[in-house]
C-alpha cells in the first residue's frame, strides 16, 4: 500500500500513513457512519476538520478548516477557510458536495434597483457568469466556488483587474488606462442607475441566485435546465461507454423476464442518502394506475438520519399534450383525492400568488394533503434563516402562517397542477372518473420553450442514423 495524500486547492496537504490503518479506534469507525452533512442549528455543536496547510503566500505553515453542510433548499456544500498566522493571509472557498445533476443550469436576473445587488449566489466551480451590458464575461473553471452576492460578484472582479495596475502603468501605460477605464464600467454598475443582466450558466446544475420573493414567484429571475453537451460532460469527468462489453445494462432475451413478473417484484439497489449521503438501499416497483397509465415507484428509507423520500417516474412516453389540472379545496374530501406529480409538474395557488417548479418537488404518489404538506416543509427551507434580514423572516413567517390556514381548511383555494409531459393524474371524486365540479381538466398544445425544455426539439426520431 501506497501513502494516502489529501490534497485541498487551498493549499492544504496531509498524509496518513499505512501502518496506522491498523490502529483505528472502532469508535472512530463507527463514527465515520454518521451523516457527513449536518444542518447548522444554535443547538448542535459545529463540527471543523482542520489541517496544516502550506501558505500560498509566505510558504510557512498555516490552518485550513473544512465544514461540510447543507445549505437550505439546496444542496451539500463543503466550506473551507484558511488562514496563516505568519503572515495574515486567507482564503476561503465553497465547493460542492452534491452529485452533478441530470442537467445544467442556466439563471438570468435583471438587476434594477440596489438591493438587488444583495442577492445572494452560490456558485460552483463549474459555472460562468457574464453581464453583456459591460461584456464581461467568467469563463467556467476560471474561479473557485463561492458562496456571495451580485456585489460581491462584481468586486471580486474589480479586485483582480486591479492587480499589477501600479507596475502595469509604467511598463504598459495604455493597456492600464485601458483596464482602468472598464473598473470605472463596472463600478457604475453598482450604483445601477440603469438596469443589467447577470446571467448564470452551470453545466453541473449546481449554481443558485437567491429569490427575496419567495415563496412568491420574481419576474426578475428567470430559470431554465439544458442539456449538457458531450464536450460539457467530459469537462466534468463524465465519459460515455462505446464498447458494449463495458455496458452497465446489458440486454435479455425476449422471453427471459416477463413485463408480468416485473409486475410482482420489488427491486432493491444501493445509492446514497440525499440528506446525509451515508450508504442505504432504494426500492423500485412497476404498478399499474386505474384509469392512467404504469408508473415506477421508488422509496428510500435512510437507517442513519432516518430520511425517507419516495419518487414516481412515469413509465410511459411523453404524451401528445400538456395537461393543467385545477382542483378546488374547501373541504376535507378535497384533500383525499389521490395525485400522480410527475417530476416536469409545475404547481401554483393562484390566491396566494404561489408558483412552485417542476424540479422543488420530484415525482411522486400522495394525495391533495400531502401535497399541501411537502410544498409546506420545502417553503418552510427556502431562506438562510441564521443570515436572512429580519423583513424576510417576517415575510416568510406570515406566508408560512397562511399556508397553515389553508391546510387546515381555514382559507379555500384552487390548486392548479400544469404538466407539458402530460405525465400528471388527480383523482376523480366521481364514479365514472369524469371531472367533478371541482376539478378542471385541460389539455393544450406544448409551446416551443416547453418542448425544448422536454428535450424535443433535437429529438429525431426518423433516419437517426443518418447525420442531420
Amino acid at each position: 500500500m501506497g501513502i494516502l495524500s489529501l490534497n485541498m486547492s487551498t493549499g492544504a496537504s496531509t498524509t496518513i500513513a499505512p501502518e496506522s490503518a491498523d490502529k483505528i479506534d472502532p469508535a472512530s469507525a463507527t463514527a465515520q457512519q454518521e451523516p457527513i452533512f449536518k444542518d447548522i442549528n444554535a443547538e448542535q455543536t459545529v463540527e471543523l476538520v482542520e489541517i496544516e496547510s502550506a501558505c500560498m503566500n509566505c510558504f510557512k505553515t498555516g490552518v485550513t478548516r473544512l465544514l461540510p453542510t447543507k445549505i437550505p433548499f439546496f444542496r451539500e456544500v463543503v466550506l473551507m477557510s484558511f488562514k496563516c498566522d505568519h503572515c495574515g493571509h486567507t482564503n476561503n472557498e465553497m465547493q460542492s458536495a452534491s452529485e452533478i445533476q441530470k442537467n445544467g443550469v442556466r439563471i438570468e436576473l435583471k438587476v434594477q434597483k440596489e438591493s438587488d445587488l444583495n442577492r445572494r449566489v452560490v456558485r460552483s466551480d463549474n459555472s460562468s457568469i457574464s453581464i453583456p451590458e459591460v461584456e464581461l464575461e467568467i469563463p467556467v473553471q476560471s474561479q473557485k466556488g463561492e458562496v456571495t452576492t451580485i456585489e460581491g460578484i462584481i468586486e471580486r472582479t474589480i479586485s483582480g483587474l486591479s492587480q499589477d495596475q501600479e507596475k502595469r502603468r509604467i511598463d504598459h501605460p495604455a493597456e492600464a488606462e485601458s483596464i482602468d477605464a472598464y473598473i470605472d464600467r463596472l463600478r457604475h454598475l453598482k450604483l445601477v442607475k440603469t438596469p443589467f443582466t447577470v446571467l448564470l450558466e452551470d453545466i453541473s446544475g449546481n449554481s443558485f441566485i437567491e429569490n427575496p420573493l419567495a415563496p412568491a414567484s420574481d419576474p426578475q429571475l428567470k430559470t431554465s435546465h439544458f442539456t449538457r453537451t458531450t464536450a460539457q460532460n467530459e469537462q466534468l469527468g463524465l465519459y460515455e461507454q462505446n464498447h458494449e462489453d463495458q455496458n452497465l445494462l446489458k440486454p435479455i432475451a425476449e422471453d427471459e423476464w416477463p413485463i408480468e413478473n416485473l409486475h410482482g417484484e420489488v427491486l432493491q439497489f444501493a445509492t446514497n442518502c440525499p440528506s446525509c449521503q451515508a450508504q442505504c438501499e432504494t426500492n423500485m416497483k412497476l404498478t399499474n394506475i386505474p384509469h392512467f397509465k404504469e408508473v415506477v415507484i421508488m422509496a428510500t428509507v435512510c437507517s442513519k438520519c432516518g430520511h425517507k423520500t419516495n419518487e414516481v417516474k412515469s413509465g410511459g412516453g411523453i404524451e401528445p399534450e400538456g395537461v393543467r389540472f385545477k382542483v378546488r379545496i374547501a373541504t376535507k374530501e378535497d384533500l383525499t383525492r389521490d395525485v400522480l406529480k410527475s417530476e416536469t409538474c409545475s404547481l401554483s395557488i393562484p390566491e396566494l400568488d404561489l408558483d412552485v417548479g417542476p424540479n422543488a418537488l420530484c415525482g411522486r404518489f400522495t394525495t391533495v394533503e400531502g401535497l399541501l404538506v411537502a410544498m409546506r416543509e420545502q417553503l418552510d427551507g427556502t431562506l438562510f434563516h441564521d443570515s436572512a434580514d429580519e423583513p424576510s423572516k417576517n415575510q416568510l413567517d406570515r406566508f408560512l402562517s397562511t399556508f397553515d390556514k389553508v391546510i387546515k381548511l381555514e382559507h379555500v383555494i384552487t390548486l392548479v397542477l400544469e404538466d407539458p409531459a402530460g405525465n400528471t393524474y388527480v383523482q376523480s371524486l366521481t364514479d365514472d372518473d369524469e371531472p367533478d365540479d371541482k376539478l378542471t381538466v385541460e389539455r393544450y398544445e406544448r409551446s416551443y420553450e416547453d418542448n425544448e425544455e422536454l428535450g424535443l426539439n433535437d429529438m429525431k426520431t426518423e433516419n437517426y442514423e443518418q447525420n442531420a
